[in-house]
């Protein structure tokens, strides 16, 4: 079975999308900020990563770029699920290493297409 890491400062977020990644057959684990994330791929690097921008303590871009300079941090397909919809926001978090970008709210049916389009499903 694949591994998700929700990485979101809202628990109400985390719950909706934890609902959406095991109805696609992931197991699921939660970080609220970016510190927390990076000690759980430590532990048990994930293969998918839904990751929010603006979180306290460590932000996703900050998040983002120690992963993929971490030992195994390039295995993770990484999914940017955020409401900063700036094309220069993507275009940093796409040069950090995202792999792909949701704006939120996202439905079921986008969060699968992107998956699709990454290889992740």
């Amino acid at each position: 079975m694949k591994h998700c890491l929700l990485v979101d400062d809202s628990r109400v977020i985390r719950m909706v999308s934890r609902h959406m990644i095991e109805s696609l057959s992931f197991a699921v684990t939660e970080a609220e900020d970016g510190r927390q994330a990076l000690d759980a791929c430590r532990l048990s690097m994930p293969d998918l990563i839904l990751l929010d921008w603006n979180m306290p303590v460590m932000g996703g871009m900050e998040f983002l770029r120690e992963l993929r300079n971490s030992k195994e941090g390039d295995k993770p397909k990484v999914v940017f699920c955020t409401t900063e919809y700036d094309v220069d926001c993507m275009r940093s978090g796409f040069a950090a290493g995202a792999n792909e970008y949701i704006i939120k709210p996202f439905d079921q049916q986008t969060l699968e297409i992107k998956l699709q389009q990454i290889g992740c499903t």
